[in-house]
C-alpha cells in the first residue's frame, strides 16, 4: 500500500487529487472543518494553511476579539502539531518564551535551557501583541523566525517550527520593530464581521457554547512530518510559466508604494509554489499569484493592492486547476459602496469630533478593501479614488 508521500506524488503529478494526498487531507481535516465552525474566516484560515504549506510567518492585523489566536490554535490542534503561545508585554522576559536556566546543571556549572512545553519545541507558534517585544526578546526572536534557531551562551536549539503566527491592532513605527515585522511574509487585515454576517456568527458561535467544540476525528489529522513532506514539494514546482508575468507584477507592486526588496520578492515565490502544490499541481499558474495581496506593508495600501492583483487574475479561471482564493470572494455591490461613502462624506461636512473621524476613517478604509473587488473595472477606479480622496481628507 503507498504511503502518504507516494499518494502525494501521485496526486502532485496528475493534478486530479487523489483522497489519501496530503494536500486534500489538509482541507479535509483542517481547513474545511474549520470554515465550517468559523463564520466569515475563509480567508484567514485559508492563509494559516499556505503559510504552513510555505513554511513562513503571517501577521494578523485587528483588533482584540476577532478570533485571531482561536484560529491558529484549533489549526495546529486540527492537524496534530505542537502549539505555543503567548501574549508579549514590555516587560516580558526571554526565559517567558524559550524557558528557564535548568537550575541542576547549572549546579554542576553547565548553562543549559529548559524548554519542555516552551517556544524551542513548538511546531505551530502564536505571539499576541508582537510588537510590544523588547530588545530582550527582539534579537532572540529575529533568529528565531529567520534561521529556525535559539541561541543561549553556547547552546544551540535548532527549532522544529513550521510556522510562526503574530497579532497586533497597531503597526510598527521605529526601526528595531520594523525588522520583526519584515520576518512576517504574509499579512493580513482581520476585522469585525459586517452586520450581514452577524446572525451566522451568533448562531455558530452559541453552538459552541452550548455543545462545547466538537470531537474531531483523529484518524486523518495530518502531523508535523507530513507537513514538513508537503514542504519539500514545494522546492520542486516549477515556476517558469509564471516568472514573466511575476516579474511585471512586482513593478507593479512597488509602483504602489509596498516595499518588496529583492530579498521579500524571491520569498514571496514560496508562496505561489505552496499555492500550486495546495491545488495539487506540479507547475504554477497565474491564479497562484493572488498571495501578492498579502504583501502589504501599510493599511491605506490593502485596497489599491488588491485591485492590482484583482486585474492580474482576471483570466485566473482559464488556468488548470486553479486556486480557489483566486476567484472574487463575493459579489461586490458598487452602488451600495458608493451610498456609504456619500454618507461618510456628509458626515465629514458636518465637522465630527476626532473619536468620530477616527471610526469614519476606518469605515471608508473597509470600503476601500471591498471595492478593491469590484470586478467592473470602472466602478472599481471611481470608488478607489473616491475613497481615497476622503481618506486623505480625514488625515
Amino acid at each position: 500500500m503507498p504511503n502518504a508521500e507516494h499518494s502525494f506524488l501521485l496526486n502532485f503529478q496528475k493534478v486530479t487529487p487523489v483522497p489519501d494526498a496530503p494536500a486534500d487531507r489538509l482541507r479535509h481535516s483542517a481547513t474545511d472543518r474549520l470554515k465550517a465552525r468559523f463564520v466569515g474566516r475563509d480567508e484567514v484560515i485559508d492563509l494559516i494553511a499556505l503559510a504552513v504549506v510555505a513554511g513562513e510567518h503571517l501577521f494578523l492585523f485587528g483588533p482584540p476579539g476577532t478570533a485571531k489566536s482561536l484560529l491558529v490554535r484549533e489549526f495546529a490542534g486540527a492537524v496534530h502539531c505542537r502549539y505555543f503561545e503567548y501574549l508579549l508585554t514590555r516587560f516580558s522576559e526571554p526565559t517567558e518564551l524559550f524557558g528557564p536556566v535548568d537550575l541542576a546543571r547549572l549546579r554542576e556549572g553547565v548553562v543549559a535551557t529548559v524548554t519542555t512545553g516552551m517556544l524551542p519545541e513548538a511546531e505551530f507558534a502564536f505571539l499576541d501583541e508582537l510588537f510590544n517585544a523588547n530588545s530582550a526578546i527582539l534579537n532572540n526572536l529575529l533568529t528565531v523566525l529567520n534561521e529556525r534557531v535559539y541561541r543561549r551562551g553556547a547552546e544551540t536549539h535548532r527549532l522544529p517550527l513550521l510556522s510562526a503566527f503574530a497579532a497586533s491592532n497597531h503597526l510598527p513605527e521605529d526601526d528595531a520593530l520594523q525588522a520583526l515585522f519584515d520576518r512576517f511574509l504574509l499579512r493580513c487585515k482581520v476585522d469585525a464581521l459586517p452586520r450581514t454576517q452577524l446572525p451566522a456568527l451568533l448562531a455558530a458561535g452559541w453552538a459552541i457554547e452550548r455543545n462545547g467544540k466538537p470531537t474531531a476525528d483523529r484518524s486523518d489529522a495530518l502531523t508535523a512530518d507530513d507537513l514538513h513532506a508537503m514542504g519539500q514539494f514545494v522546492k520542486d514546482v516549477v515556476l517558469e510559466p509564471i516568472l514573466e508575468t511575476y516579474a511585471d507584477a512586482v513593478e507593479k507592486v512597488r509602483d504602489l508604494g509596498v516595499t518588496l526588496s529583492d530579498r521579500r520578492a524571491v520569498k514571496v515565490l514560496k508562496l505561489v509554489a505552496a499555492s500550486a502544490v495546495m491545488c495539487g499541481r506540479a507547475t504554477a499558474n497565474v491564479s497562484d499569484l493572488w498571495v501578492l495581496r498579502y504583501v502589504w506593508d501599510r493599511v491605506e495600501q490593502i485596497g489599491p493592492l488588491g485591485s492590482l492583483v484583482s486585474g492580474i487574475l482576471d483570466h485566473a479561471s482559464k488556468a488548470d486547476a486553479p486556486h480557489p482564493r483566486a476567484a472574487q470572494p463575493e459579489a461586490v455591490d458598487v452602488e451600495a459602496l458608493a451610498a456609504e461613502l456619500t454618507e461618510a462624506e456628509r458626515e465629514l461636512a458636518l465637522g465630527p469630533k476626532l473619536v468620530e473621524i477616527a471610526r469614519l476613517r476606518e469605515r471608508v478604509q473597509a470600503v476601500a478593501d471591498r471595492a478593491s473587488w469590484a470586478t467592473d473595472a470602472t466602478g472599481r477606479g471611481h470608488l478607489l479614488t473616491q475613497a481615497g480622496a476622503l481618506l486623505k481628507r480625514l488625515g
